[in-house]
């Protein structure tokens, strides 16, 4: 695990994102399957693409939303 992961977890966590949004990022970085259809929400999805890029400023659309 490298330092970057843990950064930005902390973070979001700090900043108050979307737990769903943070849920896929997590697994986009660390180039986890995406959950099952069902499980997809709109946060997860958007956190997912960011993760697998790398992207380290999207939580902020996200920061004080509610999980659906």
């Amino acid at each position: 695990m490298n330092t970057t992961y843990f950064k930005a977890m902390d973070t979001m966590e700090k900043a108050g994102v979307d737990r769903q949004y943070m849920d896929g990022w997590a697994c986009g970085f660390l180039h986890n399957p995406r959950r099952g259809e069902q499980h997809i929400t709109e946060a997860y999805e958007a956190g997912y693409r960011d993760g697998h890029d790398q992207v380290m400023d999207g939580y902020k659309a996200w920061t004080g939303k509610k999980a659906a």
